[in-house]
C-alpha cells in the first residue's frame, strides 16, 4: 500500500472542504512527499504514535509504511465522515472521534504516554487559545524526548513564539515540498532543554511539570473548544 491519494479519497476530501472550507481548510488531501516528510523521522519504536486529523489516512499509511504497527496508532478525528472511513481502512487502529483541543481534559490517554504526536490540523485558521489547547493536551500525553510534527501552507511555523514560549516549546522547520497543493513545510516541536530555557528566561516544562501543560492547555481550551478542524 502507498501513501497515494486515491480518487475517493479526493472526492471525499473535497466535498467535505465544500461543505465547510474553514474546518477542511484546504481543497485536497496531503500528497505522498508531504506524508513522507512529516513521518521520516519517526521510527516502529516511538510508538505508540497520536495522529491528530488524520482525515483521509494520507500520514497513517505513511506511518505504517515507517513500519509502526497499525495497532500502535491512536488517531484523534473529529469530522464524522472521515472518522466512520478511518475505521473501516485501519481496523486495528484506535479512532476516537472528538477535538483534540479536549486531549488534556479527556483522560483517555494517561496509561501509555505517545512516543511522537503527527498532526495533520489546519492551524493557520484556529485562534491562539486553540492552537495552544491542541500542543499543550499534544505534550501533556507524549513521553519524554517526544516530538510534536506539524505542516503549514504558511511561511512561518503555525504555533506562535508566544505559545512555544509559553508550553517550554521550540520549533524547528525540519523540510518543505513544492509537489503538494498548496505548497507545504514541515515543523518539528520539541521540549526545550532547561540551559536554553534559562537563556531567553522562559518557563521549562519536563515530565514533572506535564500537569502544568494539561492545566495551562485545558484553561485556553475551554472558552474556544466549540471550533471545529479536519485533518490532513
Amino acid at each position: 500500500m502507498t501513501t497515494k491519494t486515491t480518487c475517493a479519497e479526493f472526492v471525499q476530501f473535497f466535498r467535505s472542504w465544500v461543505s465547510d472550507p474553514m474546518r477542511v481548510a484546504a481543497i485536497a488531501p496531503s500528497g505522498e512527499r508531504l506524508a513522507r516528510l512529516m513521518t521520516q523521522e519517526i521510527e516502529a519504536l516511538d510508538g505508540p504514535i497520536l495522529e491528530l486529523g488524520p482525515g483521509t489516512g494520507v500520514f497513517t499509511r505513511a506511518l505504517k509504511e515507517r513500519g509502526v504497527p497499525e495497532s500502535d496508532l491512536t488517531l484523534i478525528e473529529f469530522g464524522e465522515e472521515f472518522a466512520a472511513r478511518l475505521r473501516g481502512r485501519f481496523p486495528e487502529a484506535r479512532v476516537v472521534q472528538m477535538d483534540a483541543a479536549q486531549l488534556a481534559q479527556c483522560g483517555l490517554f494517561a496509561d501509555a504516554p505517545f512516543g511522537a504526536v503527527v498532526s495533520g490540523l489546519p492551524l493557520l485558521s484556529m485562534s491562539p487559545d486553540k492552537i495552544a489547547a491542541i500542543v499543550g493536551g499534544a505534550f501533556a500525553t507524549m513521553r519524554s524526548g517526544g516530538a510534536f510534527y506539524q505542516f503549514t501552507y504558511g511561511p512561518r511555523c503555525p504555533v506562535s513564539r508566544s505559545i512555544l514560549n509559553r508550553l517550554g516549546l521550540k520549533a524547528e522547520r525540519i523540510g518543505g515540498t513544492m509537489r503538494n497543493i498548496p505548497p507545504a513545510g514541515v515543523y518539528r516541536i520539541s521540549r526545550r532543554k532547561p540551559l536554553e530555557i534559562s537563556i531567553d528566561r522562559s518557563r521549562y516544562h519536563d515530565r514533572k511539570e506535564d500537569a502544568g501543560i494539561a492545566a495551562y492547555a485545558a484553561e485556553t481550551g475551554a472558552a474556544d473548544v466549540n471550533r471545529r478542524e479536519a485533518g490532513a
